[in-house]
């Protein structure tokens, strides 16, 4: 074999290697992306112990309200969901870094968290009030406080409240900051803390397995909030897929029945 027509083979075996390479390529990214965002998985990032919304039950499985409603909208979509739990008070970051696609888990949704994400449509009504140790007198409402020892979950919508109010920061003893707020309503129960001032549904659930030993000042700390589902702030086209199988969901009932199987009648904004 001459060198011109040995060198000619092994150029054109080259090309072959490389537009195969290429081929290659192109399906593997294509059966990664599933032909296009409808089948792509759904990553919602939520703190794993703010029951009923999101939390894990006696078999350390994931569950609660929001969950079932992203598992049936994932469903309706066509797309995978896998449940990440994250630290809540870096919730911002995981949704700007593309760790998670949503934060879906009682998000208030507020002026400040708008700056940072967009928002899907409220479904819920919240409001932040005061737990008490059963038997509690003496806290009546937010001025009672005043001396007092009040826990709250940190990065939560009541921290937020308390962080810029004048009263907090001048009346009350100290504002304890807790991972959650179980771990908050635990020392509330072994009077380490005075109060606990937090989210009415995720403190009534709580009072609900612990009749004996939690109540509520039924009167509200702040504004009333609502719940919503973050997105990242270039993700409008998750959000407004989302938003129309929610829109769905509660035109045929499926969020109404969801709201009874967690709260016993439903509560879902109309």
């Amino acid at each position: 074999m001459n060198m011109n027509r040995r060198k000619g083979l092994m150029a054109l075996s080259l090309a072959a290697v490389m537009t195969a390479a290429f081929v290659s390529g192109c399906g593997s990214n294509a059966a990664k992306d599933g032909g296009g965002s409808g089948s792509k998985k759904i990553v919602v990032g939520l703190d794993d112990n703010f029951p009923p919304m999101g939390f894990k039950d006696e078999n350390n499985e994931i569950v609660g309200f929001d969950i079932d409603l992203a598992k049936e909208a994932t469903k309706r979509l066509g797309r995978e969901v896998e449940f990440k739990a994250i630290d809540w008070s870096s919730k911002e970051a995981e949704l700007k870094s593309g760790r998670v696609d949503v934060l879906w888990n009682g998000l208030d949704i507020t002026d400040k968290r708008k700056e940072n994400m967009l928002f899907s449509n409220p479904y819920m009504d919240n409001r932040q009030i005061i737990f008490v140790k059963k038997g509690t007198t003496g806290i009546t409402d937010e001025k009672s406080l005043a001396g007092k020892t009040v826990g709250t979950q940190s990065a939560g919508t009541a921290e937020e409240y308390m962080d810029k109010s004048d009263f907090f920061k001048k009346n009350v003893k100290e504002v304890k900051k807790y991972p959650d707020y179980v771990s908050a309503f635990m020392d509330l129960e072994n009077g380490r803390i005075d109060a606990v001032v937090g989210d009415e549904i995720t403190g009534r659930y709580y009072m609900s397995k612990h009749p004996d030993k939690i109540e509520a000042v039924d009167t509200a700390v702040g504004e009333v909030s609502t719940f919503g589902i973050g997105f990242a702030k270039d993700n409008q086209a998750l959000r407004d897929e989302v938003q129309k199988v929610l829109d769905e969901m509660k035109a045929d009932g499926t969020m109404a029945k969801i709201s009874e199987k967690w709260f016993g009648k439903d509560i879902v904004l109309k």
